[in-house]
């Protein structure tokens, strides 16, 4: 009999609709085929959060028959599960508190960790995180027009990953929370500009944002990928082999290969650190797109409603303005510590660099957004430079307790 290969499949969620993504996907993988092949077996890892939308328990373990049927066993963890798992390793001598803390403390890369953690346990061959606001299809455009394409996300990954540490896809639609803005006086592209590159990483950054801006703040699939089909390896620029957390295959059959994900406290950039772990691994970029539904604003395409043109978001609502806001705070919290990782010797003078551009473009951004909140910004920039090096001393030590764990299994 051939190997069965164990696919988990992760989403790290706070919302009920991740059941429609879920079932997308599934019904993704029975149209490619997989259902078919009595090798590969299908395994469902969820970290929920029942705080971050009012949601209860059920919302998340009550999977649809039809969509049940096709998976051979289904993991849920709360918060409290994460919360037992960090004490249990204490309790038994494996790490220490402060290690416990750094890979499993809440935040984003404490989710990713525990569904890492349980699918290696359950002896996964791979894990495919899929974020519950991205869908399996691509968008690209003709003239005025948006054109759809279905995408094998799933087995994309499948076909790819045995020859790589990690495969990552592309993402299109409304990647970026930064929502459209209209250029005048209250708000020049210049002083936008300076903002941007201040808060921004290698992925965010102004060339990439201006031609989404262009675009209606919309990214649109790359024709000659999807054509093409083209697999390449992910390039090392600035000490970082850029990944992102969703439409990520990880590959698990030498658990010892695997890095944890780690982020400060209160601050995103989980797959960014994860990025400068991978000088000596194999990551794929692979051609299959997910359509990232930013805003929440085109849920009705898991319903089959595709629209023939997409709409610009606009900053004309307090929820848009709040996930801008609280976007660039995630941001800004990181970027001390992804500098003092990727460019030391340079980091002072980055810094203050930045500070200055947050001095001058702060205000316009405040009056523009019609929100003085903004101006916590540069405060946020201030305490994360003052805690850097404790940050960075976590950051090394993630990769050790976690191998502690691992080895524990």
């Amino acid at each position: 009999m051939d190997h069965i290969i164990k696919v988990g499949i992760g989403f790290a969620t706070g919302r009920k609709h991740f059941q429609s993504v879920l079932r997308s996907y599934i019904f993704n993988c029975k149209e490619a085929g997989l259902m078919d092949n009595e090798n590969i077996s299908l395994n469902l890892f969820v970290v929920y959060d029942l705080d971050y939308m009012g949601t209860k328990y059920t919302d998340y373990t009550a999977i649809n028959p039809d969509v049940a049927k096709y998976l051979d066993s289904a993991h849920f963890i709360g918060t409290e599960k994460i919360k037992e798992a960090a004490r249990s390793f204490v309790g038994k001598g494996i790490i220490n508190e402060t290690e416990a803390a750094i890979i499993f403390e809440k935040g984003y890369a404490s989710s990713r960790n525990i569904i890492l953690y349980e699918a290696i346990k359950a002896k996964m061959d791979c894990l495919i995180f899929i974020d519950d606001d991205e869908y399996p299809v691509a968008v690209t455009k003709n003239g005025e027009t948006a054109l759809w394409g279905g995408q094998q996300v799933i087995k994309t990954h499948l076909l790819n990953i045995k020859n790589a540490d990690i495969t990552y896809g592309y993402h299109c639609g409304y990647i970026s929370p930064i929502p459209n803005i209209e250029f005048s006086h209250v708000m020049a592209e210049d002083v936008f500009r300076k903002f941007i590159q201040a808060i921004s990483n290698d992925i965010i950054n102004w060339e990439t944002m201006k031609k989404v801006m262009s675009n209606g703040g919309i990214t649109y699939a790359d024709t000659s990928i999807l054509i093409e089909k083209r697999v390449t390896e992910v390039p090392e620029i600035n000490n970082a082999k850029f990944i992102s957390g969703s439409n990520l295959c990880i590959n698990l059959t030498r658990p010892e290969r695997v890095y944890p994900f780690f982020n400060p406290p209160g601050a995103r950039g989980e797959d960014t650190f994860l990025s400068t772990c991978l000088h000596d691994r194999k990551v794929l970029s692979i051609p299959c797109y997910t359509f990232h539904d930013g805003f929440s604003a085109y849920r009705h395409l898991l319903a089959g409603v595709l629209p023939i043109k997409l709409k610009p978001i606009r900053a004309n609502s307090e929820r848009l303005k709040k996930r801008f806001y609280n976007a660039c705070v995630g941001w800004i919290r990181y970027k001390p510590l992804y500098l003092y990782i990727t460019d030391r010797e340079r980091y002072k003078e980055e810094i203050e660099a930045m500070k200055q551009e947050l001095d001058h473009t702060l205000p316009s951004i405040c009056k523009y957004f019609g929100s003085r909140s903004f101006m916590n910004i540069k405060k946020e920039l201030e305490k994360y430079e003052r805690e850097v090096e404790t940050h960075y001393l976590d950051f090394l030590k993630a990769p050790a307790a976690w191998l502690k764990i691992i080895a524990s299994l």
